[in-house]
Order: C-alpha cells, then structure tokens, then sequence
C-alpha cells in the first residue's frame, strides 16, 4: 500500500471517479443509517423487556432499591465528571483556538466539542445499560420462577443486548456526525477535500479522549465499589457469619448486586465504547486522506451493527438445556454475525477498491483476522478460567493444602495463561502490518469489535443473571428457581471471563493503531529503542501498569475495610438481624461504597492523564512514543494474568458450589477457595479491566496533543512539560493527606469491631 505514504493515496491521482468522488457526508449518512437499524433494535428490546412480568412486591422492592443505589452512583460520579469534562474542554478550546493545527480559527471548537460528545455519548451508553439491567433483573427471576430456563435466558440476554447495541449505535453514530461536522468550516479555495478529511481526522482523536476519559473513571469507579462490596459481604456473610450468598440478612448485599451493574454493565459498557470509536479513529487517521480506507471502517461498523441484529435472533435454547447448550447459543449468534460481516465488507472491499483489489483483499484478510483473532483469545480465555477444564481444577485440587496453595496454584494459572492470547495478537499484528502497514493493523481491530452487539451481550447479560438469583433469594424463592439463575448465572461467569479476553485483545489492538497513528501525526521519524531517551521512555511506560494496578488494588482494601467495620457493626447493634427478623441498613453500605470508590479514582486518573502529557511535553515525543510502548507491554500481561487469575480463582469456589466436587460448600476446601475468590475479585473485575483503558488513553491523549508536539526534538520547550507535572505531584500530596492517611485507623476499627462481635456472640451463647 504504497499510496498510503501520500496524503490521499491512490485518490490524490483519481479525484473525480468513484470512490473518491465521496466525502465525509457520506460517512455520516452509513453512520447515521446503520444507527437507525440499531436504534430500533434497542427499542425493541426495550419493549420487549416491559412485555416480561415483574414479579411479586418483594421482588420489587428489592429490585429497586438495586436500581436506585445504582443511579445514585452514577449521578455522583457523572457530577464530578462533568467538571472534569467542561475544564479539560476549556483547555482543548483555547490550545487549538491560540495555534489550530490546520491555521483555521475553529479548531478549538472542533477539538473542545469532540471532546463533550465523546465523554457524553460514553456516559450516556452506561446510563442506558445500567438503567435496562436493574430493570431486567427481576423480570428474569419472574421468568426463571413462571416460565423456566429458556425464557429466563432471553429475558437476560435481551437486558444485555440492550447494552451491546446501545453502545455501537452511540459510538457509530457519534464518530460519524464528529468526523463530517469536522470537516466543515474550511475556506474551499485555500484547502483541498482531502485536507479537510485529514484535519477531521487529527480534531475526532479529542471525541476518544472524551470517551476514553468517562471510560477510565466509570472502570476505576465502579471496579472499586462492586469488589469492596462483594469482598465486604462474603468476608463477613460467607466466612464469618456462616451465612449464604445474597442472604438478607446481609447488609452489603444490596451494595453487592447494586456492583455488579455499575461494574460489569455501565464499566464494561464504557471500556469497548472507547475500544470501538478508538479503533475507527485510528483507522481513519492511518487512512491519510484516502476516501476508500477512510470509508472502509464506517463500512465495517454498520455492517457489524446490521449482522448483530441477525446474530441476536439466532440465540435461543430449550428449557432442558445444559451449560454447552447455553454457551452454544450465544456461540451460535456471534458465528452468525461474524459471517455476515465477512459478507457484507466483501461486497464492500470490491466496490470501494475497484481497480486496485490487491490492496482491497489485503484489507479484508486483516479484518478476517481481526474477527478470527478475537474468538481465538475469547476461546482460549474459556479454557483457562472454566472450571471445565483442568486449569481451574487443578486450584480447587490446590485447595486441600490451604488458602495458600490457592493463592500460588492461581497466580502460576494467571501467568501461563497470557502465553497464547499474546502469541495471537502478535501474529494478529505482524500479519496485518506486512499486508496493509499500520491501517491493517487498525482495521483488523475494527473487525474484531465490529460483532460488539452481540458480543458484549453475551457478556452484559451475565450482571443480569447475578442479580436474578439474588433477588431469588433474598424474597426466599423456592430452590428451583435459584437453581435455574444459577445456571444462568454460571453460563454469564464463563463469558465475562472470554469477555474480559476479547476486551484486553481489542485494547491492545487499538492502542498500537492510536500508537502508529502519534508516530504518523507527530513526525517522530525513526526511533531506536537503545537510546537513553526512548529506553528511558519504555521504562516509565512500563512502570505506569504495575503503580495503576497497586492504587486499585489498595483503593478496594480500603474500601472493603470500610464496608467490613459497618456490616459488622450492624450484626452487633441491630437486635434480630442475625435471626432474621429485622431488616439491614442496606443504605449505608451504598453509601460508603459510593463515596469510596468516587474518592478513589482521582489519583489513579491524576496519573493516566497527565503521564503522557508531562513526558510528551517534559522530554519530547520521542521519549513518549517508549512510554506508550512500554505501557502496552506490560499492561498487556498484567491485564491478562489478573483478569484471567481472577477467573480461574472465582470458578473454582464455584465449581465446589455449584458441581459439589471436594464435599461441596461449607468444608475446609471450600473455604479456601473462598478465599483465593476475595483476591481474585479485584483482580479481574478491578485493577485488570482498568489497565485496558489506561493504554488506550495514555494513546489517545498522546494523539490529540500529536499536532502540538509534532517535529519537535528531545527537551524542546521542556518547560511546558512542568505543569502536568506540578498537577501529578500536588495531586499526590493532597490525596496521601486527605485519603491514604486514612488508612491506619481501620485497623485499629477492625480490631475494636471484631472484638465487640466476639463479646456479642459470647452473649447470644
């Protein structure tokens, strides 16, 4: 693909025939017309969701009381976000208002709005997910109870549904609009129709800041408050009191299930939003102005979204199902739509790049391999985190020497596990690099998310299932019922696990296209990594995962800590809530658990965003491109080893639960894969899904800033550098005095509380 190397490729030649004849307008208008298809599907679903009963008061009640701690997390984080959002605006208006990279005075605007619309879209697709889940929740313990295993299924997988197609209609729909209302506003006789497809393309790298930016908040955020919860309520429930999961008598199971939509729906959600509009932007910004390669990942999308309606109707399971039947099902539907958007790119690849179909077929096999690449890493994240296989029995084997051997036997799984997805991705890149440079790198990454419909359905659902068995128990439904959401609910542990494979893949896809695409944006020329300047870079870079990834995991400590001290303290003054006969202040654990995880999040945002900024302005772009590079690397293995660690932990607790093996709940064994369970859980739902969107905004950012640091050597200006650096370090001080200084007294409050509930149980005897 030589003609990439030129601004318009082969289109700089043929200006008047077709392709090359279109313009962003019509990016917009396949944006706009696959996002219809998509937005009726949501409306359906939606619909149909209504159509499923409720269920009894009980089950309502608690049912909204879920809803409404979720929203009000939501509308507490959003309201600090949305300073956020309107500061870094004002920032972005007046950078690109004072020097424009493309010398119009409206960039600012273009850049400062692109932000707003990527951050709004991205929080507007969690609001919607989160707020459909909570709804679905109860309709699918109602269908579980009324109507058995099949419905029960479609009800939560059509919840989730809502979510996947949610989140590609807003982001198709958003690019597009940005990228054509980006191209407008320019003086037609002093700049070309491809510059203008070039200056939109360098302005809609702000619309995935703006999206990165509400990702990475709504991922540290609500990966803190669902595991703090989750840890409080089994460490005290489960371990301590002997009592079962998401008994009422629990005063953090509200928080628990209340997590579990704000983690796992609105985060998840967040995550592949800013995944799928960063694929495309790197897509068109490697396109350079060619009409045919800027086009192709529109193509690609709305493809996706039509074969995604297809896909969903093509999942459906009887009631005597088994867990394989489940899983096919939702297999089925995803084959469905990946062979449909072969079909369809096809047909498109021929038109669009009639008359030089070398270059066209070369693409389409990179976005094959994108498809391919990602039902590979999905297929073998399966293998190690099911307890299917032997890698999760060999911890539950583990478990008979002690918590310990869990802990080890499930740290050797997580390591072992990042060999083959690695492997993967790295012929994934190499391939696609050697047919079609940098674009078919980001085009495969475009492929392989161009099935999120019905991808993050499958995943979406599972909160969904969670929530239902919940409910189930805590309104004291018969045994059959629990027993149908929790297989349900295994099914939606497995493909959370695969889903947490295919986001990693995707992340780390997109970044190394938002990586080539700096290199390409800001002229860095050849950069050798045995230069004290790069290697330096490399070396910050790949520090940044393993210091992100400590502030998570410490940030849940201290919120279970927090949640520990209150659950228990209600067990010791709350007369009859052991016995069952009095209720929990359900509220206060939502409320400690909402202001932690708020609190928490500064700093490792603090650090995610200025990073970049203070080495690509400090040093220079050189020593930010082995920053980016170094991060990916690393963030890459940590995010495989804790998210698939995490997996293998949590499935082997529940293989002794839910197959009986070892003498099933309730003896040493399972205990101490109890315990290896409240590790993993902010492995994989916290500090490992949060690394995914710190590579991917540490690249966005770096993106964005690209035309300000472009052409410029090792220290030039250095002393711009010293402000984000300033930030990074007042930020740390203020959070070390008014947060972690904390952290001391809860030591001192766990001792006292244990020591009152030890004098109360004395009493009780």
């Amino acid at each position: 693909m030589a003609e990439e190397l030129v601004a318009g490729g082969y289109c700089a030649s043929n200006p008047a025939t077709f392709p090359c004849n279109l313009t962003a307008f019509n990016a917009a208008f396949i944006g706009a017309i696959a996002s219809l298809a998509g937005g009726i599907m949501v409306v359906c679903l939606n619909m149909r969701i209504k159509k499923s009963p409720r269920g009894n008061d009980l089950m309502n009640k608690i049912s909204d009381q879920i809803s409404v701690g979720a929203k009000a997390f939501l509308t507490t984080e959003y309201k600090y976000l949305t300073v956020y959002m309107l500061i870094v605006a004002t920032i972005l208006f007046l950078l690109y208002f004072l020097d424009p990279p493309s010398g119009h005075w409206a960039d600012g605007l273009r850049y400062s709005l692109c932000f707003l619309a990527g951050g709004f879209l991205s929080a507007s697709a969690g609001w919607r997910g989160m707020a459909t889940a909570t709804d679905a929740n109860v309709r699918t313990t109602e269908a579980a109870d009324k109507q058995g295993l099949a419905m029960a299924l479609f009800v939560a997988v059509t919840g989730g549904s809502v979510m996947g197609f949610t989140v590609v209609v807003f982001g198709l729909l958003g690019i597009s609009l940005s990228y054509y209302l980006s191209s407008l506003g320019y003086d037609d006789a002093t700049v070309s129709e491809i510059d203008k497809l070039i200056y939109a393309a360098d302005a809609v790298a702000a619309f995935g800041f703006g999206a990165s930016s509400i990702a990475l908040f709504a991922r540290v955020a609500g990966g803190i408050y669902t595991k703090a919860a989750d840890i409080g309520a089994d460490l005290v429930g489960k371990v301590e009191m002997d009592i079962p999961e998401d008994d009422p008598r629990n005063p953090a199971v509200i928080a628990d299930n209340v997590g579990d939509n704000v983690g796992d729906v609105a985060g998840m959600g967040a995550d592949l939003f800013e995944s799928y509009v960063g694929g495309i932007i790197a897509a068109v910004t490697l396109a350079n102005g060619d009409i045919a390669l800027i086009m192709l990942p529109f193509y690609v999308a709305g493809a996706g979204i039509i074969s995604a309606v297809v896909g969903y109707f093509a999942m459906g399971v009887n009631d005597d199902a088994n867990q394989k039947d489940l899983l096919w099902a939702l297999t089925k539907g995803n084959l469905v739509s990946s062979v449909l958007v072969i079909g369809i790119t096809a047909a498109v690849v021929a038109q669009l790049f009639e008359g030089r179909e070398e270059d066209g077929w070369k693409i389409l096999g990179c976005i094959i391999l994108g498809l391919v690449s990602g039902a590979s890493i999905g297929k073998v994240t399966e293998y190690f985190t099911s307890y299917e296989y032997a890698p999760t029995q060999s911890i539950t084997n583990a478990a008979a020497t002690g918590p310990a051997s869990v802990i080890i036997q499930g740290l050797g799984i997580g390591m072992i596990s990042c060999v083959f997805p690695v492997l993967i991705l790295v012929t994934t890149t190499l391939i696609c690099n050697a047919l079609s440079g940098g674009y078919g790198v980001a085009i495969s990454g475009v492929g392989m998310l161009s099935t999120l419909g019905v991808t993050l359905a499958a995943d979406a659902f599972g909160p969904i299932a969670d929530n239902a068995g919940g409910i189930a128990e805590m309104a004291g439904m018969e045994e059959r019922v629990r027993a149908t959401t929790d297989a349900i609910d295994a099914l939606g542990n497995t493909t959370a696990a695969t889903g947490k494979g295919f986001a990693i893949g995707s992340a780390v896809l997109t970044a190394l296209s938002l990586l080539t695409a700096f290199t390409t944006k800001a002229d860095i020329g050849d950069v050798h990594i045995g230069e004290p300047v790069v290697l330096s870079g490399v070396i910050i870079g790949a520090m940044l995962p393993f210091l992100f990834a400590a502030l998570t995991m410490l940030s849940v400590q201290k919120a279970a800590a927090a949640i520990i001290i209150e659950v228990r303290r209600q067990f010791k003054e709350i007369p009859g809530l052991r016995e069952g006969t009095a209720e929990a202040d359900f509220q206060k654990v939502i409320e400690i658990s909402t202001k932690s995880s708020v609190e928490e999040m500064f700093l490792p945002g603090v650090y995610a965003i200025f990073s970049p900024l203070t080495i690509g302005f400090l040093i220079g772009p050189r020593c930010l491109t082995g920053l980016l590079g170094g991060s990916i690397a690393t963030g890459c293995m940590m995010a495989l080893m804790m998210a698939n660690a995490g997996g293998a932990w949590d499935n082997a607790k529940k293989y002794i639960e839910i197959e009986g093996a070892h003498g099933g709940k309730g003896t040493e064994i399972h205990r101490a894969t109890v315990v290896g369970d409240t590790v993993g859980d902010p492995f994989k739902d916290t500090s490992g899904p949060s690394l995914n969107i710190l590579i991917k905004l540490m690249s966005i950012i770096s993106l964005t800033m690209a035309p300000m640091v472009k052409g410029q050597e090792d220290w030039h200006e250095w002393w711009w550098g010293m402000i984000p650096l300033s930030i990074m370090l007042l930020s740390t001080a203020v959070a070390y005095h008014f947060l972690w200084k904390k952290a001391p007294s809860y030591a001192n409050d766990l001792e006292l509380t244990t020591e009152k509930l030890d004098e109360a149980d004395a009493a009780i005897a």
